[in-house]
């Protein structure tokens, strides 16, 4: 199992829509993650700074392939087409990134 971090910023006009949206995500969109072998997946939101660290568990043995059947489904593409807009990337995130990155430096079990 490999715990994955990542953040992103938050439009302030968006954080109102963005939690609705958050409250009652699409049912495909959690089966695909499910799919991909992603679980435990939180995302916190830090106001009045509007950055959003988000957490998950992936379980797989093929993270490139599981995400790119992520990035394939047609429900998803919807999904981030609503809610890409909302986001601010960071401009210090890796080439090919939306969420950056982050690497874990503790853990307690």
């Amino acid at each position: 199992m490999q715990r994955m971090g990542m953040v992103i910023g938050l439009k302030s006009e968006a954080i109102a829509e963005y939690k609705k949206l958050h409250a009652d995500v699409w049912p495909e969109v959690l089966a695909r993650l499910k799919q991909s072998n992603i679980s435990n997946y939180s995302i916190f939101l830090r106001e009045p700074e509007n950055l959003m660290f988000s957490y998950w568990e992936y379980t797989g043995s093929d993270f490139d392939a599981d995400t790119a059947a992520i990035a394939a489904d047609e429900v998803t593409q919807k999904w981030w087409s609503v809610c890409g807009p909302m986001q601010t990337p960071l401009t210090t995130r890796a080439e090919g990134e939306w969420w950056a990155a982050m690497d874990q430096v503790f853990y307690l079990e």
